[in-house]
C-alpha cells in the first residue's frame, strides 16, 4: 500500500541559513583569557560551551580573529589552530573573503564520517564490525521507510536501480558502487530522521572506502535482490522487505569478509629465504681431494 504523496524532506528539520553578509556576532558572555600550555584546546572548549548554552546559534558568525585573539589573550596562530580543530569537528565553517569569517556550522555530518574513517584507519573498527553494524541499522531504516514510502520515494528508488543496472552492464565499477551506496542513503532519508541519515552516511562512507580497497568482484545477486525488495515495498509487506534486505546484506558481508581473509594469509606468509651461495673450496684442498680420489 502506497501512502499519499508528500515532500520527502518535509519531516526534516530546517536549520537557519546565514545571510550573505551577516554582521559579526558578539557572544553575550565574554571569553576568558587562556593560561594553559595547550591553549587551543581551551579555546575550542569555551566556544563549545557557548554553543551548548545557546549563546551561539547555528549560522552565527564569530568575532574577527583579532577580536578573538585579544579576548582569549593568545596569538593569532594559536587561535587559528583552535578554529581549525573546530572546523575538523564539523562545528564551524571557515569562509574566506570580505564577508567571510568563522561561522557556526549548520551541518556536521561530515564530522561523523571523518571520525568513523579515522577509527577504521587506526584499526579500532574492523570490517566485520562495520558490516554487522550496517545490517542492524539498515533493518530499522527499512522498516520505517516502508511505512513512510510515497510514490515519489518509490520512483526515486526505482530510478536508482535502473541506473545501477546500466553501470553494471557497461562495466563501470565506480558508478555501480556509487549507485548502490546512494540506494541506502535514499532509504535513510525516507525515515525523515536526521540522526538516522547521519548514522547511515557515516557507515556508508567507511564502507565505500572498504569496498574500493578490496576492489571489483563478481556480484550477480544484488540487483535481483533490489527488485524483489521493491516488490515487497510497493505491496506494503514490511516484514518481507526487511527480510530481503537482511538476506542480501548478509550475503554481501560473507563475500566481503572472505576476500579480506583470502588476502591476509598471502600478505602474512613469510618470503622464501634466499638460496645459500655455493661453498667455495680453497684451490689446494680441491687438488688434494682430487689426488686422493680412487681411479
Amino acid at each position: 500500500m502506497i501512502a499519499r504523496q508528500r515532500d520527502p524532506l518535509a519531516a526534516m528539520p530546517r536549520f537557519p541559513v546565514p545571510p550573505s553578509s551577516p554582521p559579526p556576532a558578539s557572544p553575550p558572555k565574554a571569553f576568558q583569557a587562556i593560561r594553559s600550555a595547550r591553549a587551543f584546546e581551551e579555546i575550542a572548549a569555551q566556544i563549545r560551551a557557548e554553543l551548548a548554552a545557546g549563546r551561539l546559534k547555528v549560522g552565527s558568525r564569530l568575532p574577527s580573529e583579532r577580536a578573538l585573539s585579544e579576548q582569549f589573550g593568545v596569538s593569532r596562530n594559536t587561535l587559528r589552530e583552535a578554529l581549525r580543530s573546530l572546523e575538523h569537528a564539523g562545528l564551524i565553517r571557515l569562509q574566506k573573503g570580505a564577508s567571510g569569517g568563522a561561522f557556526i556550522s549548520e551541518r556536521s555530518g561530515d564530522a561523523v564520517i571523518t571520525g568513523l574513517l579515522d577509527l577504521y584507519h587506526v584499526g579500532a573498527i574492523g570490517p566485520a564490525q562495520l558490516t554487522q553494524a550496517r545490517i542492524w541499522l539498515e533493518s530499522v531504516i527499512v522498516r520505517e521507510a516502508c511505512q513512510r514510502a510515497t510514490a515519489d520515494d518509490l520512483a526515486e528508488l526505482q530510478r536508482n536501480i535502473d541506473e545501477a543496472e546500466a553501470a553494471h552492464l557497461r562495466g563501470d565499477f565506480e558508478s555501480r558502487v556509487a549507485h548502490h551506496v546512494e540506494f541506502h542513503r535514499i532509504l535513510a532519508r525516507m525515515t525523515g530522521n536526521p540522526i538516522m541519515v547521519l548514522m547511515m552516511d557515516g557507515i556508508l562512507g567507511v564502507l565505500r572506502h572498504f569496498i574500493q580497497t578490496i576492489g571489483d568482484h563478481h556480484n550477480p545477486y544484488t540487483l535481483p535482490s533490489r527488485r524483489r525488495f521493491m516488490k515487497h515495498m510497493v505491496e506494503g509487506d514490511v516484514a518481507a522487505a526487511v527480510a530481503e534486505m537482511e538476506s542480501s546484506l548478509k550475503r554481501l558481508e560473507r563475500a566481503y569478509l572472505s576476500r579480506v581473509e583470502a588476502e591476509v594469509p598471502a600478505a602474512a606468509a613469510p618470503a622464501p629465504a634466499p638460496a645459500a651461495p655455493p661453498r667455495r673450496v680453497p684451490v689446494r684442498k680441491a687438488a688434494a681431494r682430487k689426488a686422493a680420489a680412487p681411479r
